[in-house]
């Protein structure tokens, strides 16, 4: 009986004396650089702005290495009081290389123990020079890093509150997105629910689309078309496609129904920014349409007409305020140029949509993509999967969540996938946010609200109590996301392939006056 005892005592979990012992700990390929109770109060990161009204937390740094050539960076933040016995992965944009102190800072408010990871290398989130000559930190960007750093962070948990986190979350968007798919595919252990946002999950496919539309405006100078030009292009799509969902409020709900023509545009004398050249009408027309293969395949969606201007608009992502100034130009030449080829002079004048993509895919698809469609391991350990997209996202197409989405239903069945995952396509949004249409709806914080507002406290609710999530209520405020600024509207967003009907009566502007129901006829 003493043996049992002793047994049961050296396997029970105990709790570390303070938030300083953990710098002790042991941890595979892993070294604890501090440990440090944090007071409350305002906390300054190694980078980014000072976060204020933090509780008091303990703070552990740390470096991974998987590999000879790894050198991952990541933080666990865990509330000294008040934890809720949950934790909270943070994820990361671009090409990451910092960590996410801002994500981290607003889950341990909430009372949520979190973690978040350079994902093995320190740079901007457009830079991907560390990449080349470095195959080890490609495949730790692509999904070793997030898988690692929750793993140690759940070790950690566990020995400063003596217990593992009873759920774990994980929301991000953009490449946060693909990193949350990533979890579900190839860890699907990790986390008991995930946030896909706008993700970048087809990656190689993606940065062929850069490069496809880099060519259609920059291989002929001729055909570039200029910053000044979009709200014009903008104008003509609203004019043709604003109002055929039945409200005139300067979005286009479904642009799939857009018939837009650009060629609509053509100047018919002198060029002006009222109007298109040929070459740029022939460019417009490429940019809609999506990359395509010699053999007509569609590599990915295009992006869609309405969607041009604005702070996250054409003019930021697929322009550019000049020439090879756009996000685009950047991360396609990037990837192609730092992570595919290894050639910082790649010049993207050679780029044939055959020949690299396929090498893209052949090499690196099974290191960045995300595509798998069978999620059973995800969905028999009970784990729940919420995807939203913005319609006007100018950086990922938003058909491509549509498409991710129908693969998992073909694959799975639509009974099983309902069961576990649900996708929210988000009209007149821009990537993650922004737009003139509501695109406030919890997905950059963590629980902020309650689950008819909130989509983490949605899938909470799902994960914790088996209550599927159905209409979440989204907002537009005078000010970003800050919700003391002032309500716009609100809007109803339903699950896919719901979408919200005006009711006839009341202000357009109101989330009770729409209802979710199946699209009319040619949505």
């Amino acid at each position: 009986m003493r043996l049992l005892i002793a047994v049961i005592m050296a396997t029970a979990p105990v709790g570390a004396r303070t938030c300083e012992d953990l710098a002790r700990m042991a941890l595979a390929d892993t070294t604890i650089t501090m440990a440090q109770s944090v007071p409350a109060g305002t906390f300054t990161p190694p980078e980014g702005k000072p976060i204020e009204k933090l509780p008091a937390f303990c703070r552990v740094t740390g470096v991974i290495k998987p590999s000879s050539d790894s050198q991952i960076q990541f933080e666990v933040w865990m509330p000294s009081s008040g934890w809720n016995g949950k934790f909270h992965g943070v994820g990361n944009g671009g090409f990451a290389g910092s960590i996410n102190f801002g994500g981290m800072g607003g889950a341990v408010s909430h009372g949520y123990a979190t973690a978040s990871t350079d994902t093995g290398h320190h740079g901007t989130a457009i830079d991907a020079s560390w990449a080349l000559g470095h195959p080890e930190k490609i495949v730790d960007f692509g999904y070793r890093a997030i898988h690692e750093t929750a793993d140690k962070a759940k070790t950690l948990i566990r020995a400063f509150y003596g217990e593992q986190p009873r759920r774990s979350y994980f929301s991000s968007c953009s490449n946060g997105g693909r990193q949350a798919l990533m979890e579900a595919q190839r860890y699907p252990d990790d986390y008991d629910g995930l946030i896909a946002g706008a993700p970048a999950n087809y990656w190689t496919h993606l940065l062929t689309q850069a490069l496809w539309d880099i060519q259609a405006t920059m291989q002929d100078p001729a055909s570039y078309i200029p910053a000044r030009k979009l709200p014009a292009i903008e104008a003509a799509a609203l004019a043709r496609c604003d109002e055929l969902d039945g409200v005139k409020d300067g979005v286009i709900d479904d642009p799939r129904r857009c018939a837009f023509d650009p060629g609509e545009l053509l100047c018919q004398g002198p060029e002006s920014d009222s109007c298109l050249t040929e070459p740029q009408v022939t460019a417009l027309k490429k940019i809609y349409a999506g990359p395509k293969t010699s053999s007509g395949q569609q590599v990915m969606p295009g992006f869609p007409p309405g969607s041009e201007t604005g702070g996250g608009g054409w003019g930021l992502w697929v322009t550019g305020p000049a020439p090879g100034k756009s996000l685009q130009f950047a991360f396609g030449t990037g990837f192609f140029a730092n992570m595919m080829y290894h050639n910082a002079a790649w010049d993207f004048h050679t780029f044939n949509v055959d020949r690299d993509l396929k090498a893209a895919d052949d090499k690196m698809a099974p290191i960045l993509n995300a595509t798998d469609a069978d999620l059973t391991r995800f969905k028999d350990r009970g784990g729940k999967l919420i995807l939203y997209h913005g319609w006007s996202d100018a950086a990922i197409p938003a058909g491509n969540s549509i498409n991710y989405y129908q693969s998992v239903v073909s694959k799975m069945g639509a009974s099983s996938a309902a069961e576990f995952v649900r996708l929210y396509m988000v009209p007149g949004m821009q990537h993650c946010g922004g737009g003139p249409a509501p695109d406030a709806f919890g997905q950059l914080g963590v629980g902020q609200s309650d689950a008819a507002h909130d989509m983490d406290a949605a899938l909470e609710r799902w994960v914790e109590e088996g209550t599927a999530p159905g209409a979440i209520i989204a907002a537009k405020y005078k000010t970003g996301m800050d919700n003391s600024s002032g309500v716009v509207r609100t809007r109803p967003l339903c699950p896919y392939p719901e979408v919200a009907q005006w009711k006839g009566s009341g202000s357009t502007d109101e989330a009770a006056n729409f209802a979710c129901g199946k699209a009319a006829a040619g949505k």
